[in-house]
């Protein structure tokens, strides 16, 4: 029997009762992707925090996702149960809008309220997992990734944001993949992960007058359970693994990128914030708080060794820096140059409306 949620809280978040271990209690959270992955170390960061988590995925015991993954969303919500936690599993398949609106009804119906919304699906999409050049690239899945990766997130964030429009609150957190404009992968894969960056702000932009944000985040090089098994560990023994690739020592459970979705949520400023592109171990550093195992991983300052890859990926990975940067520059100077001739304009029109 679930715990009747007070139906008020004055705030989206409870003052923090430490640094490592923020509240959220009163406040309701849906991740969507709680099967694996970051989505799963997420949905647990926020059920520590005290919030009632609702994981939904499309895997559920005895009718796995097509990923043929062992993992369930009802695993995930005895996870944050066993830790104390409040979970509620759901199956949405959230390509299918008529899932996504059914959930959000029933989270309104049960709580009459959204604080945190968590876009976490297919985050380790197998059909992305292909690498080529552009020219050599196989569409074949390609519409298929765009509707699981990107489509699902637009729909999900829509019927999110009705709900917490309502309430003049909360956060919305696009997971991604690295803190830069661009990403691994092929070209499908770098197109959805670029895009979720610029969901972001897309969905800040137009939030930011009804009080709710919206941030994108991406964890380092993440312990996720399909990675442990490539390298042949568990999440006791992950060390062993720094013998083949020693930039794994710096790697990070799930649930750290959970806590820091948890201290973006707890920050009082956070609307601030909205728009921006975030990563687990600069917010690590900023709030503090640390990992599972006491450690504080900081992918960013570590000296990264790229001796196991291919001298062509190297090649491409620089050309693709340099190219971003040039991009970068030139975009700031339009869009400062855009903002400053708009921002007299409307200063125009303002002083004409007075007159």
């Amino acid at each position: 029997m679930r715990k009747q949620l007070r139906s008020e809280i004055p705030s989206l978040i409870a003052q923090p009762r430490d640094r490592t271990r923020q509240s959220l209690g009163g406040a309701v959270a849906l991740v969507a992707g709680a099967t694996r992955g970051a989505g799963r170390g997420i949905a647990r960061a926020l059920g520590e925090a005290g919030a009632l988590v609702y994981c939904t995925g499309r895997s559920v015991c005895g009718n796995p996702s097509p990923y043929k993954r062992p993992e369930t969303i009802e695993e995930t919500a005895e996870l944050i149960a066993s830790a104390g936690g409040r979970a509620i599993p759901v199956r949405v398949d959230h390509a299918v809008e008529a899932d996504v609106q059914s959930v959000f009804e029933r989270v309104e119906r049960e709580h009459g309220r959204l604080d945190v919304l968590v876009n976490s699906v297919a985050g380790e999409d197998p059909m992305m997992s292909q690498w080529a050049s552009f020219w050599n690239v196989d569409l074949t899945n390609a519409e298929a990734i765009f509707r699981q990766a990107l489509t699902s997130h637009i729909t999900t964030a829509k019927h999110a944001a009705r709900l917490m429009i309502k309430k003049r609150r909360g956060l919305i957190v696009e997971v991604t993949e690295n803190d830069l404009l661009l990403a691994g992968g092929n070209v499908i894969a770098q197109i959805v992960k670029f895009s979720q960056k610029v969901m972001a702000t897309i969905w800040a932009s137009e939030l930011r007058k009804y009080g709710v944000a919206a941030v994108a985040i991406t964890p380092g090089f993440l312990r996720s359970e399909r990675m442990l098994e490539h390298f042949g560990v568990t999440e006791e023994n992950w060390r062993d693994a720094g013998a083949k690739d020693k930039n794994f020592l710096e790697s990070e459970s799930p649930l750290f990128v959970g806590r820091a979705v948890v201290a973006l949520a707890c920050d009082p400023k956070t609307l601030e914030k909205s728009g921006q592109l975030y990563s687990s171990w600069e917010v690590g550093r900023k709030y503090r708080f640390t990992d599972v195992d006491g450690r504080r991983p900081d992918w960013g300052k570590l000296d990264v060794d790229y001796s196991q890859l291919p001298m062509s990926l190297i090649e491409a990975m620089s050309d693709g820096l340099r190219v971003q940067e040039s991009w970068l520059k030139l975009l700031s100077g339009r869009t400062e140059r855009y903002r400053a001739s708009f921002s007299r304009k409307t200063a125009q029109l303002l002083r004409h409306g007075d007159g």
